[in-house]
């Protein structure tokens, strides 16, 4: 039977997978997150999500790799994770009020076979002041979040509208991957699913 890896250490990736009923590990690719100067958010996500791949292929030809990339695009400028609590109340605020554009890009590959994607999904946040921005920031919630918020928890209460996918603004769009993990010849298990 072939083995399925998850290239990420995400709690919200993992939790994503073990929904398939599918055994799995974890590796975490060891590889430079940085953009190249230039590069659109979508590129950036499908460049990384392949480059994680590759790095987790390269020692397991045999099994199929999931990868996966997400970032915050808002007026041009791509929102990764916040590198503290006053740099997540800044992007809070900033998007706060408007439509933004979440990038999640997927690959889902063996040996040299390859599926990626790129899902992009608009968010907008309801107006909020500062106090509420602060209290939010102080949960915690923000920390290690691309954009400063996580949709699925507290942040939910200030999303306003979704357009595209919520599972990809989670961190990974689980419908192009069970249609890639399909095509690679893994079945989704829907008696230990449902």
């Amino acid at each position: 039977m072939t083995k399925l890896i998850l290239a990420s250490g995400s709690p919200r990736r993992k939790e994503f997978i073990s929904y398939l009923g599918i055994d799995y590990d974890v590796e975490i690719p060891n590889i430079d997150e940085s953009p190249v100067q230039g590069e659109t958010p979508s590129e950036l996500v499908l460049r990384l999500s392949c480059l994680k791949a590759d790095f987790i292929s390269k020692k397991h030809s045999d099994s199929v790799v999931i990868a996966a990339d997400t970032v915050v695009c808002f007026n041009g400028m791509i929102l990764g994770k916040p590198s503290s609590r006053e740099d997540a109340f800044n992007m809070i605020k900033m998007l706060q009020g408007h439509t933004h554009t979440v990038y999640t890009g997927v690959t889902v590959q063996k040996g040299n076979l390859k599926r990626s994607k790129v899902v992009s999904t608009e968010v907008t946040f309801d107006s909020m002041d500062d106090d509420f921005i602060r209290n939010y920031v102080s949960s915690g919630e923000c920390d290690d979040k691309a954009g400063a918020y996580a949709i699925q928890g507290i942040a939910s209460m200030f999303i306003s509208q979704v357009k595209g996918s919520v599972s990809s603004v989670v961190g990974l769009p689980i419908n192009e991957v069970v249609k890639y993990l399909r095509e690679f010849g893994l079945e989704i298990p829907v008696s230990k699913v449902c």
